[in-house]
């Protein structure tokens, strides 16, 4: 199935915009409950504004937030990126870890953030486990688990570390365009002979191609 994935998306990657680890890892916070795209069009004026973990936990909070606003959940977000930013300034010499275990210790940042982060801007493998990955894990048979960390650990162990990120990235590309969580377009799948799930949306290859979402989506 990793394979056909891979043939299908073989342009699949992350779609948050950025050109510093630190950038991702603002842009990954900011992901939460809203669309990569709104993000994208966020984070330009905050990074021109704040290009430096130093310059965003000085900020004004309310600065901030007029920014974050388009991405919902503005104010919870400004308290996780300033708290993220000063942790940065005083306890990282200003620069994103490429630890796991010191990642996890910033405000706002869990496993998958992390994983995002150390996979794209590091080039440490890691399995990204959003609402995408662990929906079609389980679709797929590979885990019954619901718990991410859980699912993580599962599917970590049925596959080689070097294919973590991708793997993620061709999952993730897989649910936003197809494999939808109310209505996946089974009849339109290149999985379909080999999904234990096949059916739970339409089969029929017309009425299915109707429900795939083209992208990209950043």
């Amino acid at each position: 199935m990793n394979r056909i994935l891979a043939e299908t998306y073989p342009d699949a990657h992350c779609e948050l915009n950025f050109g510093t680890p630190f950038q991702l890892l603002i842009a990954t916070v900011l992901s939460a409950q809203t669309t990569d795209a709104r993000v994208n069009l966020t984070t330009p004026a905050l990074f021109a504004k704040y290009p430096a973990p130093e310059d965003l936990a000085a900020a004004d909070p309310e600065d901030v937030e007029a920014i974050l606003k388009p991405t919902g959940f503005f104010r919870a977000k400004t308290k996780s990126v300033m708290g993220l930013s000063a942790a940065l300034r005083d306890r990282f010499g200003g620069e994103v870890p490429g630890r796991l275990d010191d990642l996890v210790t910033l405000p706002g940042v869990g496993r998958k953030t992390a994983n995002v982060v150390l996979g794209n801007a590091f080039d440490v493998p890691g399995i990204t486990v959003d609402t995408h990955f662990g929906r079609l894990a389980r679709r797929f048979g590979w885990t019954a688990e619901d718990d991410p960390v859980k699912v993580e650990q599962e599917i970590g162990s049925l596959f080689p570390r070097k294919e973590w990120t991708m793997l993620s990235h061709r999952l993730i590309w897989h649910g936003r365009r197809i494999c939808h969580a109310r209505r996946p377009a089974c009849g339109a799948c290149p999985l379909a002979r080999l999904c234990p799930s096949f059916g739970e949306g339409p089969t029929d290859e017309e009425t299915a191609r109707k429900l795939v979402k083209p992208g990209p989506f950043s």
